[in-house]
């Protein structure tokens, strides 16, 4: 199969019938096997009844209900496992993203050697305040942090080669941050395309100021992990040792004041309270580390690793 095109949507029944017939009339007009997987992720309108709808009228539609509302990120961890394309596409259904860029998007892919082309919405139609300068922010962080040098994470239109789907896994708020999961997982090659950004036509923004918080705190996550996921103690177990020593300097210097300097009232000096509190933080630290190790040593994935290739086995 060409292509997968997933969909994550949340009360989008006004969109889907003609965001539908824009794709058929793309992939049809440029001979690609393809097939469109709608993940209706707790809508309350009828957006399921519509995607039932559009798949008994045209079979390469199939669609993913959750019971309830779990995000987009859970969408998009769905569509991947389910997704059987060469080349992946995701695109958001309230018809800002423009399926006219799936051709270019899977051509780079393909011919360009990309394991993920992240589309950039250079001219944006969203409010200015309270959606364009914080996602600059974010944006700026992000590639502070990752390396990765991309201007807009957060776009929902993105092309990926079947392998990089497969081998990570989006949760959370990390939606927004896939290129960095797919950098972790040892996909390097990650590329960038100005998109068309269409103002919406339909319905309302489903996102609030609560996903820039969130957003932040899962990309530390994203950080944290990839880099002492499967190596917790070298994190907690360095930070410990420091702060317990610096604590244990602190009062060896009072305790020869004391004994050697003749200098009384020991507990009384602000500074031996702070040695105290020091040196149980880095214990605690420490702790922190050893007991990510039994459980790091302990867990099911603790071996599991990506292989690129495998010669003569």
């Amino acid at each position: 199969m060409d292509v997968s095109i997933v969909i994550p949507l949340f009360n989008e029944e006004e969109s889907l019938p003609e965001l539908s017939a824009w794709i058929k009339r793309v992939v049809d007009e440029h001979q690609l096997s393809y097939e469109v997987i709608m993940i209706d992720d707790g809508s309350t309108d009828d957006s399921w009844k519509v995607v039932n709808q559009l798949s008994a009228n045209n079979s390469h539609i199939k669609g993913i209900r959750f019971q309830r509302n779990y995000g987009k990120s859970a969408a998009l961890n769905e569509g991947f496992k389910a997704a059987q394309g060469d080349v992946i596409i995701t695109m958001d259904a309230d018809m800002q993203d423009s399926p006219d860029e799936i051709p270019e998007l899977r051509r780079m892919v393909l011919e360009g050697g990309y394991d993920l082309v992240s589309g950039w919405k250079k001219k944006r139609y969203d409010n200015t305040f309270t959606k364009n300068l914080p996602s600059k922010l974010f944006n700026a962080a992000a590639r502070s942090m990752s390396k990765i040098k991309l201007n807009d994470f957060n776009c929902g239109l993105k092309a990926y080669k079947k392998k990089v789907v497969k081998s990570i896994e989006v949760y959370g708020e990390m939606h927004r941050y896939v290129p960095v999961l797919a950098k972790w997982a040892g996909f390097r090659n990650i590329g960038e395309k100005v998109v068309e950004h269409r103002a919406r036509k339909y319905g309302v923004t489903k996102f609030g100021w609560s996903r820039f918080i969130n957003g932040f705190l899962d990309l530390l996550t994203i950080f944290f992990v990839g880099k002492f996921g499967k190596r917790p103690m070298h994190f907690f177990g360095l930070w410990g040792t420091l702060f317990f020593t610096l604590g244990l300097a602190l009062f060896s210097y009072l305790t020869v004041s004391k004994f050697f300097f003749d200098v009384t009232g020991m507990t009384q000096r602000p500074l031996f309270f702070f040695a105290l509190m020091i040196m149980i933080i880095g214990t605690q630290l420490f702790l922190a580390g050893f007991l990510g190790e039994l459980i790091t040593r302990n867990a099911p994935e603790r071996n599991h690793y990506l292989i690129e290739e495998k010669l003569g086995l």
